[in-house]
């Protein structure tokens, strides 16, 4: 799990033995979000955010995924995914192309141009299977690129692979 600025002062200050409100003050955040941030800590699995609109797709990933013993969250679509990353922070997103609102090859350079994210590894899933869009999708930023259909052991191997090359 990767700790935000906040995240780390939220720790230090319970350790502290700061109350919830006096975080909450000090970090100038309203005390559901530092609660709520609080609770994120206490699960130390590797999170994972999937982003896709196909809800067939997201839930059999979601349950493959969870039975991994992996923390999953969802976003069904661009702008989604962004706020997701930026308030969950999770260790890998799984990021599918063509999406509503703002398709994956935007979101995948936003991340990639924004420090606090720029090092959350990003496996592309899509059923984009030309060589150009592969190419693009690494050269945006993306740790692995899988097409649809995709065999759900490989992809879990793809995951467990990138996260040993890109988690300290």
């Amino acid at each position: 799990m990767k700790l935000d600025n906040n995240d780390r002062e939220i720790v230090e200050l319970l350790q502290k033995d700061a109350t919830l409100s006096a975080i909450a003050a000090r970090l100038n955040l309203p005390e559901s979000e530092v609660e709520t941030r609080i609770s994120r800590l206490s699960d130390t699995r590797t999170k994972i955010l999937i982003v896709d609109d196909e809800l067939d797709t997201l839930l059999a990933l979601k349950r493959a995924l969870e039975l991994e013993d992996f923390y999953v969250i969802e976003a069904q679509d661009g702008i989604e995914a962004l706020e997701k990353v930026k308030a969950e922070i999770p260790d890998l997103v799984l990021l599918d192309l063509m999406l509503p609102r703002l398709n994956g090859f935007e979101v995948c350079q936003q991340l990639k141009q924004v420090e606090a994210t720029s090092s959350i590894p990003i496996i592309m899933l899509t059923a984009k299977s030309e060589c150009s869009d592969k190419v693009e999708g690494i050269e945006i930023g993306a740790d692995d690129y899988v097409t649809k259909p995709f065999d759900i052991e490989e992809l879990k191997a793809r995951i467990k692979a990138v996260l040993r090359r890109t988690t300290p």
